[in-house]
């Protein structure tokens, strides 16, 4: 997916607006504005293309909403340097209030993101092309928009919605916070709209592999469904994934070599090795800090130690399980022979050429998750059958695993969310699945737990520095993340998510 420059600035993060009232009222014609650009099919392609850039900068935090405020992962703490570190511990400690910087940088980016969506969308039937790539372009972005306010809504509750552009800051005052019905309504309509107008994977010429298919937006709908607890529905829309099969080994499924495989209903582009901004960076937050090349192989290389794989998760593997040495070790031996057990995430992480400059790509949805979702929501409707371990054994015999069986209903339901916990680790999905299976109650008797481990089992050494009486204190109104303080200063219509000042 080729890099542009995006063409929008008006954000709706409130507090991150920067372009003036006059954006819009330019009229000389060597500039391009949103009043000159979108005019054909190259141009609206671009502008699409853009959409896709700015999912890889969502992308490129996403990790610490989903998977570092669970128990799958912790941090490496960093004694001296502490950079941005109060901020991520207080995600992972559960201190977070309505001014922690990273929860209004995940609110705005979400917002900068739809703010694109809703340009395009609008200038998309003015343009001067063929009515079915209108269709083709309208169904990439609605996907977008649902998947953009999926996250919306699983992490903040009742959001803002904005279906249309705003012209002038002054606009953007005006909205206030709709509930979750109405979010998960749009959601559910942008990608009934994208489901009619997308073409299936067997269509998509070469050069587009990677983009969003109809296959993808039955996926996220069926998590939708998920979500909703609408079980019947959930197995209705993910029968019809067609075309897509599991990779026969695990590691084959994050290999650069083989991106957009059988498996990938889709992933996130990236480039390695390129100076235009198409790199990920994910193994170098991830990676240990202070191992000066040992792990990243190019002199003096660290990582971030961020999202550091809890002894927890790793404690959860069965004895033999094959997804464990791709997803994670352990530690590493470091420069001087000597074994440093300082665990780190290895699945998305493969030899780049050029330091910083990896390209692994992120799955965002794989047929692994598809099988994954109808196993449980089978289950839920009529317990385990012969077609429920069809769903799951699979993944379990890839993974060198034994057979399940003779389950009941309540059993068959925690198979199958720790088996998500391990097919999955770390792609983003750990904290959906606890928020959908526990009530908040059940959650924070749930994290609690893992809190109280964790603080007497360290994943991490903390350079003698003790934990304080309220980390890792969860209580159930944390299930949602605050609104950003400095949306509702700005806007007196914005009310609070209960328990958060």
């Amino acid at each position: 997916m080729k890099y542009i420059i995006k063409i929008a600035c008006i954000a709706f993060g409130l507090t991150l607006m920067s372009c003036g009232d006059s954006f819009l009222d330019k009229v000389n014609p060597t500039q391009l504005t949103a009043g000159t650009y979108y005019q054909n099919q190259s141009q609206v392609q671009s502008a699409v293309n853009g959409i896709y850039s700015q999912l890889q900068d969502l992308t490129s935090i996403q990790w610490i909403y989903t998977e570092y405020v669970s128990d799958n992962s912790t941090l490496h703490f960093n004694v001296g340097d502490r950079g941005q570190g109060p901020s991520l511990e207080a995600i992972e400690y559960f201190q977070i209030n309505s001014g922690t910087s990273n929860i209004t940088n995940w609110y705005n980016q979400l917002y900068r993101g739809l703010t694109n969506i809703n340009i395009v969308l609008a200038k998309i039937p003015g343009a001067t092309m063929d009515n079915a790539l209108k269709l083709d372009f309208e169904g990439q972005c609605k996907f977008m928009r649902a998947y953009y306010y999926f996250q919306l809504v699983q992490g903040f509750g009742d959001v803002i919605i904005v279906k249309e552009p705003i012209a002038t800051p002054a606009e953007a005052y005006n909205y206030k916070r709709s509930p979750v019905a109405d979010v998960y309504a749009l959601i559910e309509s942008d990608l009934k709209t994208a489901i009619t107008s997308l073409p299936d994977r067997a269509s998509i010429p070469a050069a587009q592999k990677g983009r969003i298919t109809k296959g993808a937006a039955l996926g996220l709908l069926g998590k939708v469904y998920l979500t909703k607890k609408q079980y019947s529905d959930a197995v209705t829309t993910l029968k019809q994934i067609t075309g897509y099969s599991l990779m026969p080994k695990y590691a084959d499924v994050f290999d650069p070599q083989q991106k957009n495989n059988a498996e990938s209903v889709l992933e996130v582009q990236y480039q390695a090795n390129t100076d235009i901004g198409e790199w990920s960076n994910f193994t170098y937050n991830f990676y240990p800090r202070e191992s000066y090349g040992a792990v990243i192989k190019f002199t003096n290389a660290n990582g971030g130690g961020w999202n550091v794989p809890t002894r927890d998760i790793i404690a959860a593997y069965e004895t033999g399980d094959l997804r464990k040495a791709v997803s994670l070790a352990e530690g590493y031996t470091n420069n001087s022979g000597v074994w440093t057990a300082i665990p780190f995430i290895t699945k998305f992480y493969h030899a780049h050429t050029v330091v910083n400059r990896p390209g692994d790509n992120w799955p965002i949805l794989r047929y692994a998750d598809v099988l994954l979702m109808l196993a449980e929501a089978t289950n839920e409707q009529s317990g385990p059958s012969a077609e429920v371990y069809g769903f799951i054994n699979p993944i379990r015999a890839r993974a060198g695993l034994s057979q399940l069986s003779g389950l009941d209903k309540v059993s068959f339901r925690t198979a199958v969310l720790k088996e998500r916990r391990i097919e999955l680790a770390f792609e983003n999905q750990r904290w959906y699945d606890l928020k959908r299976t526990m009530t908040p109650t059940e959650m924070a008797t749930f994290m609690n737990a893992h809190g109280a481990f964790e603080k007497s089992n360290p994943t991490t050494p903390r350079g003698g520095i003790p934990f304080s009486a309220g980390d890792y204190v969860f209580d159930s109104y944390e299930t949602l993340f605050p609104i950003p303080a400095s949306e509702i200063l700005v806007n007196k219509d914005l009310s609070q998510n209960p328990g958060y000042k």
